[in-house]
């Protein structure tokens, strides 16, 4: 069984500028499944310490949040390596990640859970054996910085193989499906909700957001949709009616794995909806 199996998977994560502490409730109050406080791009080079010693201040195991901290070729690594531990830091992301040994030092550090981000080319070639590494959960793709370093133009078919890749390596590794890349589409809904739908399609389980405005989307795009969970509860209904004999769904033969993502989308539905269980232990 993968990681993604075993829990809900999180569909979105917001985040938050690291140097803005009057932001950290209202983004942990946006909806998004994680937040991500941004210590590295978000954060010029004269606010990196000060930045670091607000959200200390600031973390409480009551509001568990992300923090993505400075690369580990940067001066400000080792300090961000006492952050770990520290009560509240669900987990870390890693930017720019391309050696396995980086993330050992995360995990050396306290680390609970791991989110290398994949921006450059050895990142991608090293993708496998990154998400291996101890406390991986998740690969995340820096779409914009991995489009930089290796000259892409464009997103769609320019960046298909890549993000394949991504998932290839996050299923042969066993673990949870990546997340896509940040949309900078911040007040063009139906953009967003293409961007997701593609990501979704490619299989990805979920999205950076760098705006609350973005996080209901992503959300709904990632979440079953009411026609998906009815064609689900029809399939188990009618597999469950035959007795394991051979049974069309909507003019659609019914086999197992046909069965098997029904389940899926019924016990999403049923987990993401705690009052619609009837047919999620079908």
């Amino acid at each position: 069984m993968s990681r993604a199996e075993t829990s809900l998977v999180a569909r979105s994560y917001l985040f938050v500028p690291g140097n803005r502490a009057e932001r950290f409730d209202k983004a942990c109050a946006a909806g998004a499944d994680a937040v991500i406080v941004d210590l590295e791009d978000a954060v010029p080079p004269g606010d990196k310490q000060a930045a670091r010693t607000a959200l200390a201040a600031w973390l409480s195991p009551a509001r568990s949040v992300l923090v993505r901290i400075n690369g580990a070729d940067t001066r400000w690594f080792d300090d961000d390596l006492a952050l770990c531990r520290m009560p509240g830091v669900a987990g870390v992301v890693l930017p720019k990640a391309g050696e396995p040994g980086e993330l050992l030092a995360l995990h050396n550090a306290g680390a609970k859970e791991i989110y290398p981000l994949i921006e450059t080319a050895q990142g991608l070639d090293n993708a496998r054996l990154l998400a291996e590494a101890p406390g991986v959960q998740r690969l995340m793709f820096g779409s914009i910085d991995f489009k930089l370093d290796l000259g892409i133009e464009g997103d769609d078919d320019a960046l298909l193989y890549f993000r394949s890749q991504l998932v290839l390596a996050s299923r042969l590794a066993n673990a949870q499906s990546p997340v896509d890349g940040v949309s900078t589409a911040i007040d063009d809904a139906d953009e967003l909700a293409r961007d997701t739908l593609r990501a979704r399609r490619l299989g990805f389980g979920g999205k950076l957001c760098i705006h609350p405005k973005q996080v209901a989307t992503v959300n709904r795009c990632f979440s079953p949709s009411e026609e998906e969970v009815a064609w689900a509860h029809r399939v188990l209904d009618a597999s469950a009616a035959s007795g394991g004999a051979a049974v069309a769904v909507d003019g659609k033969m019914v086999d197992r794995p046909v069965i098997l993502r029904a389940r899926q989308i019924a016990d999403e539905a049923a987990r993401r909806h705690p009052a619609d269980r009837m047919h999620s232990s079908t």
